[in-house]
């Protein structure tokens, strides 16, 4: 599909990930780009930088009232399938949570059938092969759910149903589909409901207010962080690919401990604390181990996608965003 001259529409479009596909698109010459969003969870304020540019529209609607998504999808070329719960607050609101990410999803993918959507890009996680194993995870792996936690288990099944509705609506409907699994997002417009990258922007948080950060048992839990950026073009290089009904995974393929973050952070502010080590306790988690090894090849192979932004880059990114926030 050619970005250019196209129409497309974001759900969850006033989200961190949301706002940055728009960022990409608009870059690439797309005529028109939709911002569907409740507000619920996003805000308009999140996408404020790019109010006032014409080819942007910001539109309140809810994925749970498939009319609201009739009237978005018509003419549109594409859409991104972003809004949904995270781990944390479907956790903390089950009923709405699952209503949102599975029968919210069905109708977005009914209301492409209906408004004759060329392809979806479906937001999924690496939560869906529950907790890692041992050894290279790949597409092929299966899902290990049964360590998680209650709600991320929860949250591991909707995406898995989000991916098997990309499947069955390109074989049945004609609809193409592409479900990318996320490692740990992060960047500029960081909210505060990502369990992972929540420790980033709370143990800035401690740095700033001479408080010590705070670092769970050793240290030594490892996440792939993936820059918001990256997650943005492999969203927009998805879309402009031939690839259908398949599963990717955008990650980093390197891990990095919680301690090595919090020396990051550190370097950065130029603070001279010392870290305080806490029992992890009872917090809501997706994956909590000491290793983390996933693979990249199936989607710099099909997609010709790889990572740009490096873990220092993108952390001094997101305090140079937070900064401006404070002015």
């Amino acid at each position: 599909m050619n970005i250019t001259g196209g129409r497309f529409v974001i759900t969850g479009g006033a989200s961190l990930i949301g706002t940055h596909v728009a960022d990409a698109l608009l870059a690439q010459g797309a005529r028109e780009v939709v911002l569907l969003d409740n507000f619920a969870l996003g805000t308009p304020e999140t996408a404020r930088h790019l109010i006032g540019d014409d080819r942007v529209k910001l539109v309140r609607g809810d994925i749970l009232r498939i009319n609201e998504l009739y009237d978005a999808f018509t003419g549109a070329d594409g859409v991104f399938a972003i809004a949904g719960f995270l781990t944390l607050p479907l956790t903390q609101n089950p009923p709405l949570g699952l209503a949102v990410n599975v029968e919210g999803q069905v109708n977005v993918f009914e209301a492409c059938r209906y408004a004759r959507v060329k392809k979806v890009v479906f937001s999924s996680s690496i939560a869906a092969y529950g907790e890692p194993s041992p050894g290279l995870i790949d597409e092929d792996s299966p899902s290990n759910l049964a360590p998680f936690q209650p709600g991320a288990m929860l949250y591991s099944c909707s995406k898995l149903i989000g991916e098997a509705l990309c499947k069955l609506y390109a074989a049945k409907h004609g609809v193409d589909a592409v479900a990318l699994r996320y490692s740990t997002v992060y960047g500029e417009r960081q909210h505060y409901r990502g369990v992972n990258a929540l420790y980033i922007v709370e143990n800035y948080d401690k740095i700033m207010r001479g408080e010590r950060p705070t670092l769970p048992g050793d240290g030594s839990e490892v996440h792939d962080y993936i820059h918001v950026a990256d997650v943005a073009r492999a969203n927009v290089m998805a879309m402009a690919s031939d690839v259908s009904g398949e599963t990717f995974n955008v990650v980093t393929g390197e891990q990095t401990t919680v301690k090595r973050i919090v020396e990051i952070l550190l370097e950065i502010t130029g603070r001279d604390l010392q870290p305080e080590y806490v029992a992890a306790g009872g917090a809501v988690k997706s994956t909590s181990g000491s290793e983390l090894n996933l693979s990249r090849a199936k989607i710099e192979r099909m997609l010709g996608w790889r990572p740009e932004v490096p873990i220092e880059q993108g952390l001094r990114r997101l305090i140079d965003w937070r900064l401006t926030q404070s002015v």
